[in-house]
């Protein structure tokens, strides 16, 4: 889910510099637990390592949601701040698929969310409660669900602290990702692969960029680095100004649906354009301005995304009316309702083995307290494509999908920051053809590919592509990992 932007990006504060502990690894000191199967049923048990002294994660046993495949739950503890995350074994070959980590957006939707509504092993949509989903993207891959950054879903620090820009939140799944990696061995070089989808596109480049660069100093303590395989961004809002202004092609051209803003309007937002496109590339992308950027971005908002918010209607799906509030339900009503439901009851809290921190509050799906730190950081308006290309060069393959009835996070803003990315294979990706791309004889979208980069679309879906088209989903997903191309 998207919650950046549905709001203005305020103040600005310095960003974090990545830092890595570089303390001597000594291997007398440590002791994997090697193996899943050593985890306890009924206590954490706790997985640490010397080179990364204030992470440590606790881990246990947790029957729910796939009675098919190990499951596991715990938290990442960062001094006192936790994250709360889950983990299920593959449903073909744990000892042998590849692992994937996958995270929601907002920055404050919870990944939660993706695991019940979206790809995994079980949904909670109906009032039923939590059933068996045929299509999850474990039946391939091994996958991790994080709640990030801290404040997000049952993620939550003892004392109030806070995480406020991404380049904080990658320290700590990059070690995160570390630790467990060098405890159970049997992952121990296996195929990685960071996953998610709307702020995701933020998030995702930095966390790649975070393991990457921290894989030297993993080999110079004697660890194995990890092997990571590729970054798959769904509907991301990776570049801010390109998605901004392509809210116009969405609301009053028939990029994907007939105009839904009236002309008078429309002219007003296209004349803007071309003063929105100047200042924000004066003030928040040649030279990083955070008083002039954020004025920029909250004029140029009002301007050009303000129409369409102003009719009330799904920014996740334009083919689809608002079903509830928006922040309450994400205009998806009961799907949403019955989610939060299920994960409010005790038997469900006492399955996920819940710090007793959540014993007097409820589950929220928007976790507006992370979202507001992020804005006044105005985390969203930096230019994140570059560490995306940056991996690009050194190797590691990028997927962008978007599915084609999102307005918030759209096909057209997408396309055209890919296009316009900055790196050798950029030539050769602007010339590449755009293919039709089918499964079982039925066209499902457009693909275009060059070198590491791919951008797919997915029609007759919306911003959770996932919920929208689940099979066609897995289906992208097992291609992407297992084989060479579409």
């Amino acid at each position: 889910m998207q919650l950046a932007a549905l709001s203005l990006w305020a103040t600005c504060a310095a960003a974090s510099a990545i830092a890595f502990q570089t303390d001597a690894y000594d291997a007398g000191l440590f002791t994997p637990i090697e193996t899943l199967s050593a985890l306890s049923n009924s206590s954490y048990t706790a997985l640490a390592h010397p080179a990364f002294p204030k992470h440590s994660v606790r881990v246990k046993k947790s029957k729910f949601c796939d009675g098919t495949v190990d499951a596991y739950t715990g938290y990442i503890d960062i001094e006192a701040r936790h994250l709360f995350f889950y983990f299920f074994e593959s449903r073909s070959n744990p000892d042998e698929d590849d692992v994937l980590f996958w995270t929601n957006g907002g920055p404050g939707a919870p990944s939660t969310m993706g695991l019940f509504w979206e790809l995994g092993p079980c949904r909670a949509t109906e009032p039923e409660g939590a059933t068996y989903f045929e299509h999850a993207w474990n039946t391939n891959a091994n996958i991790f669900f994080v709640d990030q950054p801290v404040g997000t879903g049952w993620s939550y620090a003892d004392y109030g602290e806070t995480v406020s820009t991404t380049e904080e939140a990658a320290v700590d799944i990059a070690a995160f990702v570390a630790v467990f990696f060098e405890h159970f061995v049997k992952f121990k070089g296996r195929k990685f692969h960071f996953a998610g989808e709307s702020y995701g596109g933020r998030f995702l480049p930095l966390f790649g960029a975070a393991v990457y660069d921290q894989n030297k100093y993993l080999i110079e303590q004697g660890m194995t680095p990890v092997n990571l395989a590729s970054v798959m961004i769904g509907n991301g809002m990776t570049e801010f100004s390109s998605m901004l202004l392509s809210y116009y092609d969405m609301a009053c051209t028939a990029a994907t649906i007939a105009p839904v803003v009236s002309i008078s309007e429309c002219v007003k937002m296209k004349q803007a354009i071309p003063r929105c496109e100047k200042w924000l590339k004066e003030a928040c992308i040649d030279s990083w301005d955070a008083i002039n950027c954020g004025a920029a971005y909250q004029v140029c908002q009002d301007l050009i995304d303000g129409p369409y918010q102003a009719l009330g209607l799904n920014p996740y799906d334009i083919t689809r009316p608002c079903d509830g509030e928006l922040f309450s339900t994400v205009c998806y009503g009961s799907a949403t309702k019955n989610i939060y439901n299920y994960l409010n009851t005790p038997s469900t809290r006492a399955q996920l083995n819940l710090d007793p921190y959540f014993d007097d509050k409820n589950f929220t799906g928007a976790a507006m307290p992370v979202y507001n730190a992020f804005a006044a950081n105005l985390d969203g308006t930096r230019q994140t494509q570059l560490h995306l290309a940056a991996l690009l060069e050194r190797g590691v393959p990028v997927l962008i999908y978007v599915g084609m009835n999102d307005y918030i996070c759209n096909w057209v803003g997408n396309l055209r920051f890919v296009d316009a990315m900055e790196w050798s294979g950029q030539q050769d990706f602007l010339e590449a053809p755009m293919d039709e791309w089918a499964i079982d004889g039925e066209r499902i979208g457009l693909l275009k590919t060059s070198g590491n980069l791919t951008y797919l679309t997915v029609e007759g879906a919306g911003h959770m592509v996932p919920w929208d088209r689940p099979k066609e989903a897995l289906e992208m997903v097992r291609r992407w990992l297992y084989e060479d191309n579409f």
